[in-house]
């Protein structure tokens, strides 16, 4: 907390008292009032006469206990959430004929992003194709020992042999389906080698490695990635030695450069089980909602924190006086006697200054006019 303009008060205190003194005998007739004193001090405390000039300069109040939390403020961007990004991964290699997005557009899941010309999916149809009649043929011949074992002309195991065979064709079948649907074909359709590739999540493409014509050649690279943006993390880099002020569950309020005059509310939703080496700092991240798309990934922001305190003393600023190297309070023992107190003074709060050793509650100290008394 800065104390200048209450140090350079101080220094003029003696000018002041003086002024107001003079101000006092001054052009007047009656020569009781001009033998009033501003103020009196004895053995160390100062008293303040009933018709002392001083007594209508001064505000005196008691200070009050507050259980306020202490607030801690780290630099910080902001992330999507990987729980809620997807890498678009093509099922099969091949030639991308049709692009139907580009990048920063918004995407619904299940949309068409890309067809791609692939041979693999054409063989993918053809295994269907011959396993289905595999499968009509074995069906058949099932069908024709059960009729020739009723007619009793077949031995028990040339009917099991054909079961065999029905239940072989019948996996293989199925597996050619599987494998079909696995890489976007559909069922029913014949010798088809045009591909789509849809959104397997909605949200914003925010990267685009291909192009119309472009060669698919590496089944296991993105194609893209799309992001949902309706929630972001705000990722807060905080010192090692601050670690333990921070835990899951706390409130953050986060403000940023692109709009200054607006607060983002959101929890810590993950603490980094692990410091960065290089850096020494812990990774924080909060959860803040973001359904209007203000906040955009890669932003700077701050990150604020509010640390709980025990209830302790407040006093406004303008109680604290500078004597030497002590920061001090007037508080009044007697009505309208004063003695200097030093005082001990914790973190930097925007409302009052928090006390933590020379007063307690109940106590009234001079909260303004209290640099007249500072000698």
């Amino acid at each position: 907390m800065s104390f200048r303009s209450i140090q350079n008060l101080s220094c003029l205190s003696a000018s002041i008292v003086l002024a107001l003194s003079l101000a006092a005998c001054s052009h007047g007739s009656n020569e009781a009032t001009q033998e009033v004193p501003a103020m009196v001090a004895d053995h160390g405390r100062l008293h303040v006469p009933e018709k002392s000039p001083l007594r209508t300069r001064l505000v005196i109040q008691s200070v009050e206990m507050r259980d306020v939390p202490h607030v801690v403020s780290f630099p910080a961007t902001v992330e999507a959430d990987p729980a809620r990004t997807a890498n678009v991964l093509p099922a099969l290699t091949g030639k991308v004929v049709e692009l139907k997005v580009g990048l920063g557009d918004h995407v619904s899941r299940g949309q068409l992003l890309a067809v791609i010309d692939s041979g693999d999916l054409a063989q993918a149809y053809a295994d269907a194709d011959k396993a289905r009649d595999a499968l009509d043929l074995a069906k058949k011949s099932l069908d024709r020992a059960h009729g020739v074992q009723e007619a009793g002309g077949n031995a028990v195991k040339d009917l099991e042999a054909a079961q065999s065979g029905y239940n072989q064709a019948l996996a293989e079948f199925n597996r050619a389906q599987t494998r079909l649907a696995a890489v976007g074909g559909a069922a029913g359709a014949h010798a088809a080698h045009a591909m789509n590739v849809t959104a397997p999540v909605g949200g914003y493409v925010t990267a685009l490695s291909v192009a119309p014509g472009m060669y698919v050649n590496d089944a296991t690279a993105a194609m893209m990635t799309i992001a949902n943006l309706d929630t972001v993390w705000i990722t807060a880099n905080v010192p090692e030695s601050e670690i333990a002020l921070v835990a899951k569950g706390q409130s953050v309020n986060a403000t940023l450069s692109a709009y200054p005059d607006q607060v983002f509310h959101g929890r810590v939703s993950f603490v980094s089980p692990l410091l960065q080496p290089d850096t020494r700092r812990d990774m924080v991240r909060a959860a803040v909602a973001n359904e209007d798309g203000r906040l955009k990934p890669n932003m700077f922001a701050n990150a604020s924190f509010d640390i709980p305190q025990p209830a302790q003393v407040f006093v406004p600023e303008s109680a604290l006086l500078m004597n030497n190297d002590n920061t001090t309070v007037f508080v009044e023992v007697a009505p309208w006697t004063f003695e200097r107190r030093t005082v001990e003074l914790s973190y930097d709060e925007t409302a009052g200054a928090r006390v933590v050793k020379g007063l307690k509650a109940g106590d009234r100290v001079i909260v303004k006019g209290g640099v007249l008394l500072n000698d």
